[in-house]
């Protein structure tokens, strides 16, 4: 497997993308294109709509919308549930949306985590191991697909007779491959394996001020540590796989007052991402442009080479200032 050149850009310098958070409401989609062409124009280099079909909005439709606005900015998902969809159609799904965009596309696979979304598509839960298995399988089918084979499979989860996809996707020798989660024993080797890029963050809560960044780093290095062992045993070149970092909320103001008082007026229970339900204030980092900054350094100075942030689609201060004011204060941007 070669470095592919969404990796390679790496050497350049940090790079930053984020994650929107689309509100329940009826015009929020129109409103995101917007947003994305400010967004590309701040000159992230990714924009990614999460999988959660439960709460928010689809992702493929509103990244197929920001596709036809938008020139240079990267489009995808951080994570696409691998059981959501069948890997053929996710293939398909892939291949369209690079095209559409001229080869922007960045491909997120995860195993998943909300059990009632499960539910609610009629899906069955199961244990990690057999969620890890389903990733396992979409991640050998769609990586073929979308490098123009024709694949026959029997997996555990998935399986798939004369599956082809074309027409074939734009970039060469396919989208990049990202995997999302932080399982030092299994999900890194597949990342290690499969993917073109990790996306991992600390376990520490983000709520709790006493705990020093260089402390959250060091967590962030251990995974990093074991994605470098599990190259080393497949005898993949390590520099193939990029670092990257996802912050599941950010939210930032001039001041840390000011960021605090944002926080106060934000309800994490009707937020529709179900990370930020889920986890509410100690999975969001509330902070000025100083502590942002160095928040973000410390994940460098751990090897990390590229964040993707996730926060409000409508919070057009954190996009901004994020842009604008904190990551040209770290290292290597």
């Amino acid at each position: 497997m070669a470095r592919h050149p969404w990796v390679a850009a790496a050497d350049d310098g940090i790079r930053w993308g984020v994650q929107l958070i689309v509100p329940d409401a009826p015009g929020a989609i129109r409103e995101l294109v917007g947003t994305a062409k400010r967004i590309e124009a701040l000159g992230y280099d990714f924009l990614s709509i999460f999988d959660h079909p439960l709460l928010h909005v689809e992702p493929w439709i509103a990244l197929s919308g920001i596709a036809t606005v938008t020139a240079r900015i990267r489009l995808g998902s951080t994570v696409n549930c691998a059981r959501y969809r069948h890997p053929m159609h996710l293939a398909r799904l892939a291949a369209d949306l690079d095209n559409l965009s001229g080869g922007r596309h960045v491909l997120g696979l995860g195993s998943g985590w909300l059990a009632r979304e499960y539910a609610a598509l009629g899906l069955d839960f199961g244990t990690l191991k057999e969620r890890q298995t389903s990733l396992e399988d979409t991640l050998a089918i769609v990586t073929r697909l979308l490098e123009g084979e024709t694949v026959d499979y029997r997996g555990t989860v998935f399986a798939t007779d004369g599956a082809v996809v074309t027409p074939r996707p734009t970039q060469t020798p396919r989208p990049p491959i990202l995997v999302g989660g932080s399982g030092e024993k299994v999900t890194l080797r597949q990342v290690a394996r499969w993917a073109d890029a990790c996306n991992v963050k600390e376990d520490e809560s983000l709520a709790d001020d006493t705990i020093p960044d260089v402390q959250r780093a060091v967590s962030v290095r251990r995974k990093l540590d074991a994605l470098d062992g599990h190259c080393d045993t497949l005898g993949r070149p390590r520099n193939e796989v990029l670092r990257t970092h996802f912050t599941l909320y950010l939210l930032l103001a001039p001041t840390q007052a000011a960021a605090d008082a944002k926080m106060a007026a934000l309800d994490t229970s009707v937020s529709t991402s179900p990370g930020t339900r889920a986890g509410g204030r100690s999975q969001i980092l509330v902070a000025s442009v100083d502590r942002a900054a160095g928040y973000f350094q410390a994940m460098v100075d751990a090897g990390i080479a590229y964040f993707v942030v996730q926060l409000d689609g409508t919070d057009h201060e954190t996009i901004e200032l994020l842009a604008t004011e904190v990551a040209p204060r770290v290292a290597g941007t």
